[in-house]
């Protein structure tokens, strides 16, 4: 690992929170229900983005590519949401054959992901509260 490649992840992931943060704000100010719809609408244009980011690199392959790749894909849109990411792996899962290591890792992140969060809360809980 170099340090340019850390500054454009570093760069990239600084963007992409603020993006995050922006668009879920916006949404924010308008919905009125309970739904989380800054965060489904920040999930769905992150995998968006990097189903687009990932054609243009296939079709294209800039000379740059692995810069670009850290700076976007990792940075940018690793910072706006992680759930483009996660989108990108399942459908790399998908795509060589490996179904039911796409469902486990579907299943296991989102089941086990709430699971640490509540585990999380219960630690800090039986430490502090």
């Amino acid at each position: 690992m170099n340090p340019m490649a850390l500054m454009y992840v570093a760069f990239g992931g600084a963007v992409g929170s603020m993006l995050r943060y922006a668009l879920a704000d916006a949404i924010a100010r308008y919905n009125t229900s309970d739904f989380p719809y800054g965060t489904f609408a920040v999930n769905l244009l992150g995998g968006l983005l990097m189903g687009a980011w990932i054609a243009t690199v296939a079709f294209m392959m800039p000379a740059k590519a692995r810069d670009l790749h850290l700076l976007l894909a990792v940075g940018l849109l690793g910072g706006f949401t992680t759930f483009s990411a996660f989108s990108l792996d399942i459908f790399l899962l998908l795509e060589r054959g490996l179904n039911m290591q796409a469902v486990l890792y579907i299943a296991g992140s989102v089941v086990l992901s709430v699971l640490a969060l509540l585990l999380g809360m219960m630690l800090v809980k039986a430490t502090f509260g």
